[in-house]
């Protein structure tokens, strides 16, 4: 890789994880549609999607890190800092493995990573107040993740066709 196109990646990297910061602090003032908590459409893994797509899992990872941890900073503290990391990574990982198959639209890995993401989370959960019981929550968990996984993929799917950007 050229240097150019090395600094062209980087440019992109910073840019990404500045726009998914943004999306984390939008999604932060808008009350959630529905009264569950840890619901959320996770509207920054949009950025993640695209990240890993269009740059490669070591950027996607870098951009996630970075989000996570600035808005953990910013909006919800050291807690919210350790589920997301949970969640983040286990999700970005589940989701670079099912891209690597090829057997899977981006829809379909979109959706994949926020089920891994609640798994994650549950899993720090459950360590924190030293409770399996939270397991009891995963389903509700799992479907919303399903749930925004598909919508976070389609809007992935049209964000990157109205750029011309391959999959």
């Amino acid at each position: 890789m050229s240097s150019q196109d090395r600094n062209k990646r980087i440019a992109m990297a910073a840019l990404l994880a500045a726009l998914a910061l943004i999306f984390s602090y939008v999604e932060a003032m808008i009350p959630s549609p529905v009264a569950i908590p840890g619901v959320k459409l996770g509207v920054a893994n949009l950025v993640i999607l695209i990240a890993l797509y269009q740059l490669d899992f070591k950027y996607a990872i870098a951009i996630n890190l970075v989000r996570i941890v600035v808005s953990g900073l910013l909006f919800s503290g050291v807690f919210g800092i350790l589920y997301s990391l949970a969640g983040g990574m286990l999700s970005l990982i589940v989701m670079w493995l099912l891209k690597k198959t090829g057997l899977f639209s981006i829809i379909g890995v979109s959706m994949a990573g926020g089920v891994a993401h609640n798994i994650g989370q549950i899993l720090v959960a459950s360590a924190v107040v030293s409770d399996l019981k939270m397991f009891a929550y995963l389903p509700v968990l799992m479907f919303s993740g399903i749930i925004s996984g598909i919508l976070i993929g389609f809007l992935c799917h049209y964000v990157m066709l109205a750029l011309k950007m391959d999959k």
